[in-house]
């Protein structure tokens, strides 16, 4: 039985590479790229096009009609959780969607504040089976909001001092969603936590652009009020700059997270090294 399966953020980072690895399996999914507007996604004869606005709620009768599997994320700027998704959820019922795969985050089963664990929570109760998959800190992240003061001033701008962190290649993320999708029995009503086995501060990850990319790359820890206005200087939006130093400065006062092997026990594969990440991308990373 083919299985529809609608991916929302399609356009985004982690929606492109869950679309490349259903590609994949052609003859077992029939592929919905949800998008904001119409003609963001390329459309060929392995994907529909499908109108998702998480911010109107008239958008997601049509877009989950018939749909067996959902892929559900949050878009960065959206912060009231409940508002956006209990809405989504509620259509989803409505349309008898039979599975969720939703990209959460790690740590998100205990810390209560995030928008991730609020989504998580209004999901369990819904009747409708679901997978949650808490990734590490993206080593994609280097290509989008780190990359402007990597590619131009040479340098790893973070106020994440020595801390720890766990880290994850996106393309292992679209290989592990592709899996449980096309297998949801085997990860119903489960949550997995998604890491590669390097435990790396910002410092090491310094040391090996500069080796990768063959040009110094220095990494600087800048108090919180230096970070701000910089990144205020580059016209990075004010909610965007908390996020970002909320995401790298509060690690350094608690202990790194747990490295987790489900990557390689899910898809057979080992993850990426962020070493594999620096040289498969080095031409982005350089201009």
């Amino acid at each position: 039985m083919v299985k529809r399966v609608l991916v929302t953020g399609a356009t985004g980072t982690v929606g492109r590479e869950v679309i490349r690895s259903l590609r994949l399996h052609a003859n077992q999914v029939y592929l919905v790229a949800g998008v904001r507007k119409s003609g963001d996604f390329r459309v060929n004869d392995t994907a529909e096009e499908v109108r998702f606005d998480f911010e109107d709620s008239s958008s997601f009768d049509a877009a989950l009609q018939d749909v067996d599997t959902l892929f559900l994320l949050r878009p960065p700027q959206i912060s009231q959780a409940k508002k956006y998704f209990e809405p989504i959820i509620s259509v989803a019922q409505k349309q008898r969607v039979k599975h969720i795969v939703f990209l959460s985050v790690q740590g998100a089963d205990t810390n209560s504040v995030i928008p991730h664990h609020i989504i998580e929570e209004l999901i369990k109760p819904s009747g409708i089976d679901y997978t949650f998959l808490r990734p590490a800190y993206f080593m994609q992240n280097f290509l989008t909001t780190l990359r402007k003061d990597l590619v131009e001033k040479h340098r790893v701008f973070l106020p994440a001092g020595k801390a720890k962190f766990t880290v994850v290649d996106v393309r292992d993320i679209g290989r592990v969603a592709a899996k449980m999708i096309l297998h949801s029995e085997e990860y119903r009503n489960q949550a997995y936590d998604l890491t590669n086995q390097e435990l790396l501060g910002f410092g090491d990850m310094a040391q090996t652009l500069t080796e990768g990319l063959e040009k110094p790359i220095r990494y600087e820890s800048p108090n919180l009020l230096k970070f701000f206005i910089t990144k205020k200087k580059q016209g990075i939006a004010t909610s965007m700059v908390l996020v970002m130093t909320i995401l790298h400065y509060l690690p350094r006062f608690s202990s790194p997270p747990p490295l987790s092997d489900w990557v390689q026990k899910i898809t057979g594969q080992a993850p990426y090294t962020f070493e594999q990440f620096v040289n498969d991308h080095r031409d982005q990373l350089l201009q």
